[in-house]
């Protein structure tokens, strides 16, 4: 006679995986966008490393992003969106235009960050306020029920 059993909360330990299964990891790339967190947290990271007290390339900043984070994509709208969000912070901050400057080119736009002691505490505060912002958004999220309804 076979023992019938029945199911009961819980998963319980996990089988080892069988021979040759592929990783589960894989993702579509993220699209970066204006005004998230995410892609604005990657962008400052990368401009807090740039050469500083020269004009460097929108298009050099995209294509070194996106060569960085393989499954990102970034356009130049979105790093000059970012960068333009640091001018307007940086204004607020300390009153003048020359810590970020954004400008256009003869190669097309630009972006040149002040070669002073203060940028680096500056810019490390604006990453860090970008960095709560997407660990806000990943509490949110993991405070839904479910991915189509709002809690």
């Amino acid at each position: 006679m076979t023992e019938a059993r029945t199911a009961a909360p819980g998963l319980g330990p996990l089988r080892r995986a069988p021979e040759g299964l592929p990783a589960a990891d894989i993702q579509p790339p993220t699209v970066a966008e204006s005004g998230d967190p995410f892609s604005a947290l990657r962008v400052v990271a990368l401009l807090a490393r740039i050469e500083r007290g020269r004009p460097v390339l929108v298009g050099d900043v995209v294509d070194r992003l996106n060569s960085t984070h393989l499954d990102w994509i970034f356009t130049p709208a979105v790093v000059a969106d970012v960068a333009l969000q640091l001018q307007a912070n940086w204004m607020t901050d300390y009153r003048n235009s020359a810590g970020i400057v954004v400008d256009d080119g003869p190669y097309g736009p630009t972006i040149e960050i002040e070669d002073t002691s203060r940028v680096d505490p500056w810019i490390v505060r604006q990453a860090q306020r970008e960095a709560l912002a997407c660990r806000e958004r990943l509490a949110e999220f993991s405070r839904r029920d479910r991915v189509t309804a709002g809690g």
